[in-house]
């Protein structure tokens, strides 16, 4: 993405009808580590991927506890999903308080849908460069939602967020009918096989840098870390914890003859007239 002049705040529209604060916020979405939800008639199962920016360094935490029948999984920037977690902790205790029950959870993303639609509409704001996978079980049943930073929130059955997140979904629409037949265990499982499908080069999933959440019926919101994690990625074995990407390394990908590449290079079509409502930038190094 290239700057341009109606990305100065987030309140000016470009002639194509697009706020481009609000993309740039949805990118950083994109390229936070990945976070899995996924539900059957009793459970929702959170699961995440933790990164640490060097060795010397922790990994961050993705699992937030709200309340005990709801949790939050986070991918983008986790200051603003700190943010979000504690007014969402806010409005759960104040149902406790005043009703004496637990809130439900599409009355929480009603309130956390405005919340965040008033940061897409005044100049001094910004938009949350966040994205949630909300896990709960409420009299209802068990939920997934999906926030985005453009205000947006999704009911889903099944969802996955952040980089390489394209993978995890296309395992999960693969075996989205299976879930509701699954125990929780085996829930857990198809998590950790979405989640494998993420992982980086040279990279398997270990206890160090995967975390689970999970609530259900008569089952309160409890994260696994650390060593609690063993007994769910035991009964993997060590080709389903390591990437895709690493078990394919070893094949190379087709080459190409010279006299293809230049069949190819002569069939691309000129560059069209440049935008004019899109300012234009000297070349160099972006």
């Amino acid at each position: 993405m290239f700057r341009n002049q109606y990305d100065n705040d987030v309140t000016t529209w470009s002639p194509q009808g697009r706020l481009h604060q609000v993309e740039y916020a949805m990118e950083a979405v994109k390229q936070g580590s990945t976070a899995i939800g996924l539900k059957n008639r009793e459970f929702a199962i959170l699961v995440a991927l933790k990164r640490t920016s060097h060795e010397l360094s922790s990994y961050q935490k993705k699992l937030i506890q709200v309340d005990d029948h709801i949790g939050v999984a986070i991918a983008g920037l986790t200051a603003d999903g700190r943010i979000l977690t504690r007014y969402m902790r806010n409005e759960c205790l104040n149902e406790r308080f005043t009703h004496e029950q637990p809130l439900l959870l599409n009355r929480l993303m009603t309130d956390m849908g405005l919340k965040m639609q008033t940061c897409t509409q005044r100049y001094d704001r910004r938009p949350y460069g966040v994205g949630l996978i909300v896990g709960g079980y409420d009299k209802t049943g068990p939920h997934i939602y999906q926030t985005c930073p453009s205000a947006n929130y999704f009911d889903c059955k099944s969802m996955a967020i952040g980089s390489r997140s394209q993978s995890a979904r296309t395992y999960l629409e693969k075996h989205m009918d299976k879930f509701n037949d699954c125990q929780r265990d085996e829930l857990v499982k198809h998590g950790l096989l979405a989640l494998r499908e993420c992982l980086p080069n040279d990279t398997q999933l270990t206890s160090q840098n995967v975390s689970i959440g999970i609530v259900g019926k008569d089952f309160p919101f409890r994260i696994f870390e650390d060593e609690k994690v063993e007994q769910f990625l035991s009964p993997l074995t060590d080709a389903e914890k390591r990437g895709r990407s690493t078990q394919s390394a070893t094949t190379q990908p087709p080459s190409v003859s010279r006299d293809a590449a230049m069949d190819i290079d002569e069939q691309q079509p000129p560059p069209g007239p440049a935008d004019p409502s899109v300012e234009q930038r000297p070349p160099g190094p972006q």
